[in-house]
């Protein structure tokens, strides 16, 4: 989807931190803007347990204190919506980023 919407260039599982080993499902470092696909949460999945939703609030807010703009999705709703806003963010056309 992410092809097919013009926001190609990422890379997958991007480690955005060497010591803590966080990874973003998908990145565009030069950017700094990154894709998260929280699953499981129809299942009681990991992102939507105590430890593990303590543990994407860290991930996340040390991702903003580096400038990151993280966006989050869960499948199968709003997929379409986020893939287009990154594709609009990564193509410059919301005017904030245009590098």
């Amino acid at each position: 989807m992410l092809d097919e919407a013009g926001a190609g260039g990422y890379q997958r599982e991007y480690r955005f931190d060497e010591e803590r080993r966080w990874r973003f499902d998908f990145a565009w470092p030069e950017k700094l803007v990154a894709l998260e696909v929280e699953g499981g949460v129809w299942i009681g999945g990991r992102h939507n347990r105590a430890t593990g939703f303590q543990a994407d609030v860290e991930k996340y807010n040390a991702a903003a204190a580096r400038g990151w703009r993280v966006f989050r999705c869960v499948p199968p709703h709003y997929v379409a919506e986020v893939v287009n806003l990154i594709s609009r963010i990564i193509k410059g056309k919301n005017g904030r980023v245009d590098n």
